[in-house]
């Protein structure tokens, strides 16, 4: 065989492992672009070593020791992503103020396609899925990097001890203990529930989503606050701001949320979640700009979570959105 025909074999191979290893590196991390970057090193590295790679292990075990000693490298710098939640308490609406903390402060919303790869086991797939959700990903930024790495390898991939063991370069005994402590420390922090979603929206759901879009679209509070839990939250990265309760959800959304009146929703898959891409009015060129991605949590028939990421220069190239709507709502032409 060639160099060149040897060389692209490696490629597909090392390829095909880029979305599990995405969602490896983002539970781990908690930011969308830092786990691609993280995943990029990783098949870059494992490239550069393929010839002294002896087989003694599989190449997926392979690259995922490459994928962990990356990711524990990057998290040396001991930053922790968090949501608003994590940070402060909920603001009243009377005083309710738009400060922004910088983009390294929040866990980051990342599309379901790009960290969850194809599986035909149902429970495998809802594992996964429940396993990217904000509230879990915000659990797991409470823990060491080497107890992060036990806990997703354990309990959502599904390694054996002994595999971690040897990925990890340590005992089964030691991986027993970070686990152990792990889960100790995830039962003490439950944090905001992500809701009841299951892997697929059965229809209750799916009819509250569209008469969320309805009342969202239409800009009716009435109908909104039917809809919200009476506890549910609204946050809104990268604004440390959040709120709690119908009354300042929607009376945020008439007051200094008014000019997203008349927007429009396009769904989007996000972190296991039910989501949408808002866009809201634009009064510069007609039709309506991207303004957040939504991150929508249901619990009993109601929605207990609205997370809005308003960095659209970031979000929406990583969600493959339009940059424009037009003025009926539909993508611009060369969108």
């Amino acid at each position: 065989m060639g160099n060149g025909t040897a060389t692209a074999d490696l490629d597909v191979q090392l390829e095909k492992h880029r979305v599990e290893l995405t969602g490896y590196c983002y539970r781990m991390l908690g930011s969308s672009f830092e786990a691609e970057d993280a995943v990029q090193d990783t098949l870059v590295r494992a490239w550069r070593s393929y010839e002294k790679f002896e087989g003694r292990s599989s190449l997926r075990s392979w690259l995922y020791r490459i994928a962990t000693n990356v990711c524990l490298d990057m998290l040396n710098a001991g930053n922790k992503r968090a949501r608003p939640v994590d940070l402060t308490d909920a603001t009243p609406l009377a005083q309710a103020a738009l400060s922004p903390r910088p983009d390294h402060t929040w866990l980051e919303p990342v599309p379901d396609a790009r960290v969850l790869p194809s599986v035909s086991d149902p429970a495998e797939a809802a594992v996964a899925k429940e396993s990217v959700r904000l509230a879990f990903m915000a659990a797991l930024q409470k823990l060491p990097p080497k107890q992060r790495a036990v806990l997703i390898l354990r309990e959502v991939l599904a390694w054996k001890a002994s595999e971690v063991a040897e990925l990890l370069g340590t005992s089964v005994a030691s991986v027993n203990s970070a686990l152990q402590r792990a889960r100790a420390t995830l039962a003490e922090s439950p944090g905001e529930a992500d809701g009841d979603v299951s892997d697929e929206l059965d229809e209750e759901q799916r009819k509250l989503l569209e008469r969320y879009v309805a009342a969202f679209e239409g800009y009716d509070m009435k109908a909104l606050t039917a809809l919200l839990h009476e506890d549910a939250i609204m946050t809104m990265p990268p604004f440390d701001l959040w709120l709690r309760g119908t009354g300042d959800i929607t009376g945020f959304m008439t007051t200094i949320g008014a000019a997203c009146a008349g927007s429009r929703l396009m769904p989007v898959a996000v972190n296991g979640l039910p989501g949408f891409a808002h866009y809201k009015p634009d009064p510069e060129k007609g039709g309506f700009t991207p303004w957040a991605i939504q991150v929508l949590e249901l619990s009993e028939g109601r929605l207990v979570g609205l997370h809005c990421f308003l960095d659209t220069a970031r979000w929406f190239p990583l969600f493959e959105l339009p940059s424009h709507l037009d003025v009926e709502g539909k993508p611009d032409e060369g969108e």
